[in-house]
Formats: structure tokens, sequence, C-alpha cells
């Protein structure tokens, strides 16, 4: 037998001019958070064509919601941000009071305020804290996580559940503020304030984290607008759109605090954006604690709206038949639609809401921040290197139940 002849041409030695790769990432994999595909096209080491695919965690929220009562809605929004459900509750609450056509009291509106911005900081902390330790730095990760707990610690002792609190009710809240909700509040936030001072002295100065940040997942302000990006997000962009300012609800009109904006719109202002909104937080809750009544009523007194007391509803015929008819039929909102909507962690949270005049609802319709806020992601992470992908996705702050509903 002759031997074979290895003097090839060198033209079938040569590898095609711009050969690709594709990847899958996801949905099972750390760096897209457990809920997330992503089919990447790859030249070597940079994204040519990204397919990101949402959907894996879907569970139906918005039909379950319309399967029980208004006030059983509650612990199906908990669950869309798990980060932050005390927004969730509050918008929730906010939309089916705007159907009804009444507006709580003063007391429940600083009350709700200071938890609500207190829910705001814990999202932040996971956010930052999180996507710093996917790039290695987790020493600031535990820091943040320790501040977030001082968070859970204060919901827990006001609503009685540390992470889904189901504390919102439709014309006030489950419970009045406890006797030290003010001091340990701000005791708390001084705390964080502090442990954020550390992270920036840790974090600000290091040459890595700097560089996989600065201008990585950049995105224009012109792209956010158009992709329907709103929160922390689109002000990374230089757009100073924040719903408690354009549109004040609650008392935001009556406190004072500013709109963080980035210049570049790329994972470093997504990161600077957070931890600036979390010293402005700070802001508002020490404003809503000096402003939050010592006493008066957290609900308002409508009967067909508000559950009675206890002591009512055991000692009465009136508050035993009251009791009875919300929880058994629900409120009673009037025929009608409307959209509501709020500054929740991530963006505008909105829910369009249809009544058919029954105890439960006939449409409930969750405009979630995280699933506009997504969608981007192939635009950030298109023309990136693979390991850009990890500091993009975090920036975004991506929440499963919240985009997929």
């Amino acid at each position: 037998m002759e031997p074979l002849d290895r003097d090839l041409d060198d033209a079938e030695l040569e590898l095609p001019a711009d050969p690709t790769m594709t990847l899958n990432v996801g949905p099972a994999h750390p760096a897209m958070h457990g809920t997330v595909r992503c089919m990447m096209e790859l030249s070597g080491e940079n994204i040519v064509k990204a397919d990101v695919q949402v959907g894996y965690l879907h569970r139906g929220f918005e039909k379950m919601c319309e399967r029980g009562t208004w006030n059983q809605v509650f612990p199906y929004v908990d669950r869309c941000n798990y980060v932050s459900p005390m927004l969730n509750n509050v918008g929730f609450a906010m939309a089916v009071e705007k159907m009804l056509g009444i507006e709580t009291t003063e007391r429940c509106q600083w009350y709700r305020m200071a938890l609500g911005e207190l829910a705001r900081i814990s999202d932040h902390l996971t956010c930052t804290g999180a996507m710093a330790m996917e790039l290695g730095a987790f020493t600031p990760f535990l820091w943040m996580i320790k501040g977030r707990e001082m968070v859970w610690d204060i919901m827990e002792e006001e609503s009685g559940a540390r992470l889904t609190h189901s504390f919102g009710r439709v014309g006030g809240m489950a419970k009045p503020p406890t006797e030290g909700f003010a001091e340990q509040a701000r005791a708390a936030v001084t705390q964080i304030l502090t442990i954020i001072d550390e992270v920036e002295n840790l974090l600000l100065t290091n040459r890595i984290f700097i560089d996989r940040l600065q201008g990585v997942g950049f995105i224009s302000a012109e792209d956010a607008v158009s992709l329907g990006w709103t929160g922390p997000c689109l002000r990374a962009s230089g757009v100073p759109y924040d719903v408690r300012k354009a549109h004040p609800y609650l008392k935001y009109g009556d406190v004072d605090f500013d709109v963080p904006v980035g210049e570049h719109g790329d994972c470093w202002d997504r990161f600077m954006v957070r931890l600036d909104e979390i010293r402005q937080s700070a802001r508002i809750i020490d404003q809503s604690l000096d402003q939050l009544p010592d006493d008066g009523p957290i609900n308002v007194e409508d009967p067909r709206v508000v559950l009675p007391e206890k002591e009512d509803v055991y000692n009465s015929i009136e508050g035993t038949i009251q009791h009875f008819k919300i929880v058994m039929e629900g409120i009673k909102v009037p025929a009608g639609e409307v959209y509501a909507y709020t500054e929740a962690g991530n963006g505008e949270l909105g829910f369009y809401l249809v009544s058919d005049g029954s105890g439960t609802p006939y449409r409930v319709r969750i405009r979630p921040p995280c699933f506009l806020v997504t969608s981007g992601l192939e635009r950030i992470i298109t023309g990136q290197m693979i390991a850009d992908v990890v500091p993009c996705f975090g920036s975004l702050n991506m929440i499963g139940g919240e985009c997929d509903r």
C-alpha cells in the first residue's frame, strides 16, 4: 500500500474566515440566575448574536389573582418580587383603592412610605451585593446581605413574616406600626449607610472591578426609552424619570429627595445609581418617620372595605356579619377598569385591573419592570465578550417571579 499524501494545500488547512460557535447558557446556570436561557453565537469570545428567552419560571400569577377575592391577591403579588414584596403590596392596594375612590389615612401613607423605602433598600442591597459577588468580590456581598438582614428583621417585627409579608390591605395595612418601629428603622438605616461607605471604599478603587463595569453593557437613553425601561436602569442612561417625582403618590410630594442619574448607561452607572438610591431612600425614611403620627387610624373607616377588629367579630353580630361578607364574598369593587402605577425596586410597577362589580377581580394584569428591562439584555451583550454577560445581566437585576409572573 502506498503511503498517504501528507502534502495538503494551505487552503485546506485554513479555517473559515469568520467561524462562529453557538453556546447555550441557562436556564439552569448561575450567570442566568436560574430562570433565563440565552443562546449566544460566538466569534472567539465575542458575542455576535444573542437570543434571550424567558418564561421558565412562569406560574400564572395573573390568572391565580382572578380566582380569589381582592384581598387574597396580596400573597401572589408578594411573590412577584420576593426581594422587595412590600412595594408590591402597596402598589396593588393603591390600584384597588383607586377603583374604590378612597384615600388612606395620613398615618397609613407615611407608614407605607417608610416600609416601602426599606424594601427598596433591601432590593438594591441584594442586586449590588450579588453583582459584586458574581465578579469575585465576595466580602462586599456578605456585608450587604448583613444590611439586608437588618431590613428583614424590621419587616418580620412589623408583619410577622420575614420574606413574603402579605401585609398590605385595601384601605390600609394589616396592623399599625409597632411601638419601637421608628427607633429600629433609624438604627438599621444608620448601619446600612455605614456598610455602603465601606463597600465603596473597597470596590470603587479596585482596578479589576472598575474595568469589569466601565464601558461594558452600554445602552443609550433613546434605546432605553424605546424598550420601555424604567427605574434605576433607565436613570443610569441619563433619563431622570422616577414615578415618585413625576407622578407623586402617598406623601412623596411632601418629602425632599434627589433622583440619581448616570451619564454613560453602562454597568458602572447602573451599579452606582443603585448605591446612590439607597442614600436617597434613607433620606425619605428619616422624613417619613418624623411625620409618622404616633396614634390615629391606620385603616379607612369603611365597614364595606376594612375587616372589623377581632373583638367586634367575636362579640357582636354586626362585626361577625361584616367579617363573613368580606372574607367569603370579597370587597364589592365598582365595575370598571383602572391602571395604577408606583415606583418599585426595578422601576414602574403597574396594575391594570378590571372589575365586574363582584368581590373577585375580573382581570388582573401586572406591568412588571423586570420584563421590559430583561428584553434589553440582548442589546447590551451583543458585541461584548462572553465574560461580560455576568456583570451585564447582574446590573439589570432580573427578578424571575416579576419577569415571568
